[in-house]
């Protein structure tokens, strides 16, 4: 019999980066909800790498932001440097990147929950989902409570029957030697949701007074810093940075590495479950690319306030002894001292092919599930994971349709449907590269593309949504005016343009044709036009890449256009794609096992075929759909 019974409308099992924002989502909603964790005090940890963003992933957090989700508030309050990735390059793979200090960020996030209405938290391990005729009422605790709700959001991390293995070392428990949840994952397989067993790891952490930096080299943070929020105000987060710092392996750190592999979890079978393809430990590296003589190592700082630092790209399984004799070889860490030892860890997880766009289970009524649960792998990749889950479960109490963002809407668009719909056998990880239509889909630009549906769905508030209205509209009348503005082959023009390098003119033209050119743009060609306006420079990046970016812009548009025809094409789920004439056997069991919401996704389904897309076409035709 249980010793206590609650009720609110949204459970949240786990407190990381997807239970925050799913948390958090629920509650600024209206909804009564409680969010659970095995400690109070790892909400949002940061177990793993001590950054929020990068490549693609700072595409997420600037979309979470727009959406009106948290992590990129909570970044601009806690960071210690500041990054633009890849500005070498054009801006559909510019991402911004900010070291945290882990534990202000931690420590701010707890605080946004503590004071945020109609959100507990609750200490405690849920062991059992409550599930009646097909649908989740509540959870039970290891203690016996009873929490009764609406909806229930798994957001449990890398917690479940959790294993931290290296060498010979091997402890149940979850990272950072936090309490594992044990028995929640035999509650899921008791309900029809099968499990798997994923890996990742983590580098060892290490004292900074053993650190020789003058063999290093340093990387300093951007100036200006730019932040992640749009809601912040650039000015008030200029600050002083602190240094990482970028070392590499060479040939003796991968000889002691090779002449110890027997004796990596890794390859000895110790571990069961799937690694990460795209973020590999060291030992990974040096057996799958023999040829690389080095391999870069960047030293991050764990905050201000302690001399912890965090060995990014050097995550390892390997035995106590290994780890040191490696670590040593490496320029500046001759005589390290570890902190942490590198560790990698085992947990839990779903296959998401069992759960919709919406992240709701397709077998459980009012069940979601978020994060690294669903296979995937990042803080951002769960943050955006957890609101968008948050947000489809007040929905759907409220019997509204749930908000699902396609593939030409957004990264988070790319990252559920990728998911949901493609056979991932190892941790997921989002990159550019995933994203067909990445020009349209730039971090500058996630505010314009997705603030109306954070209005919509209730998290922007009217001044902030009146904003990006103005915004847009000062970025539109802008570029065309400049369309209209005449320059002439004259000597002020000249002097302008051999100024910045620029071939001279022959004939008059628009002053949009000089913008184009890839040594000028708006800010350099002020002098050739008297009437222009003083303009944010968030506007003004808008208006160069517009201007830039015009004919690559439109075709990707018109690519666009012809991807939402095939997504309109909508499927009901009671279709029966065994019956079908003429659909191919794997087609009709993948369809059957996948459920896709429209033609689209269905294209997406590895083993559909094009013809048996024809086929389908044919089937919805016929029954006039």
């Amino acid at each position: 019999m249980a010793y206590i019974k609650e009720e609110y409308d949204i459970v949240v099992v786990g407190a990381g980066h997807a239970g925050c924002e799913a948390a958090l989502a629920a509650a600024r909603l209206g909804k009564k909800t409680i969010v659970f964790t095995v400690s109070v005090d790892s909400i949002a940890l940061m177990p793993c790498n001590p950054n929020i963003g990068g490549s693609s992933k700072g595409h997420l957090v600037r979309e979470l932001d727009a959406l009106g989700g948290e992590m990129g508030k909570n970044i601009d309050k806690t960071f210690i440097q500041s990054r633009m990735l890849n500005t070498s390059k054009g801006p559909a793979v510019h991402s911004l990147r900010a070291q945290a200090d882990k534990q202000d960020y931690s420590r701010a996030m707890r605080k946004t929950l503590e004071n945020t209405d109609n959100l507990t938290i609750r200490q405690a391990e849920v062991a059992e989902l409550i599930v009646e005729d097909g649908r989740v009422q509540g959870v039970k605790t290891f203690s016996q409570g009873e929490y009764r709700a609406k909806a229930v959001i798994l957001a449990t991390g890398t917690y479940l029957k959790a294993r931290c293995i290296y060498g010979d070392v091997s402890n149940y428990t979850g990272p950072n030697g936090l309490q594992a949840a044990n028995h929640l994952s035999d509650s899921m397989v008791e309900n029809g949701i099968p499990v798997r067993r994923f890996k990742t790891g983590t580098p060892a952490r290490v004292d900074k007074r053993s650190l020789d930096f003058s063999k290093m080299q340093e990387q300093k943070g951007d100036v200006p810093i730019v932040p992640f929020s749009f809601s912040t105000d650039p000015a008030t987060i200029q600050k002083e940075q602190v240094s990482c710092w970028l070392t590499y392996t060479n040939e003796e750190t991968h000889r002691i590495i090779r002449e110890n592999i027997d004796r990596s979890p890794l390859f000895s079978g110790a571990i069961e479950g799937t690694g990460p393809r795209y973020c590999p430990s060291i030992e990974d590296k040096v057996v799958k690319f023999p040829e690389k003589g080095r391999h870069q190592i960047f030293v991050e700082p764990e905050g201000n306030y302690t001399n912890e630092m965090y060995l990014s790209g050097m995550s390892s399984s390997l035995p106590e002894d290994v780890q040191y004799a490696m670590y040593k070889t490496l320029p500046g860490l001759e005589n390290v001292k570890i902190v942490r030892n590198a560790y990698a860890i085992e947990y839990d997880c779903v296959n998401a092919n069992e759960v919709l766009a919406s992240l709701e289970f397709k077998k459980i009524k009012g069940l979601y599930s978020a994060g690294q649960i669903n296979g995937s792998s990042g803080y951002e990749e769960a943050a955006v994971q957890g609101f968008m889950a948050g947000v489809n479960a007040v929905r759907e109490i409220d019997g509204k349709e749930p908000v699902i963002l396609d593939r030409s809407q957004a990264y988070i668009g790319v990252l559920i449907d990728d998911l949901v719909t493609k056979e991932n056998m190892e941790p997921y990880r989002m990159m550019t590269s995933r994203a067909e239509y990445r020009l349209l889909l730039r971090q500058d630009n996630a505010d314009l593309r997705l603030t109306d549906i954070g209005h919509e769905i209730g998290l922007v508030s009217d001044e902030r949504w009146r904003a990006v209205q103005q915004k847009k509209e000062l970025i539109t009348s802008e570029v065309a005016r400049i369309k209209e503005i005449p320059v002439g082959a004259n000597k002020k023009t000249q002097e302008i343009l051999e100024k910045y390098g620029s071939s001279p003119l022959n004939t008059g033209v628009t002053l949009d044709e000089l913008v184009r050119r890839p040594e000028l743009d708006y800010e350099k060609l002020l002098d050739l036009d008297p009437e222009h306006k003083d303009l944010p420079q968030d506007v003004i990046e808008q208006i160069n890449i517009e201007i830039k970016y015009e004919g690559y812009i439109a075709r990707q548009q018109k690519q666009v256009d012809n991807f939402r025809r095939v997504e309109q094409r909508k499927l009901s789920p009671d279709i029966d794609y065994k019956s079908i004439s003429g659909l191919r056997l794997e087609a009709g069991q993948k369809l059957d096992k996948f459920k896709p919401l429209s033609i689209g996704q269905a294209s997406r389904i590895s083993g559909v075929t094009p013809a048996d897309i024809s086929v389908l076409l044919i089937y919805l035709s016929k029954e006039g759909k």
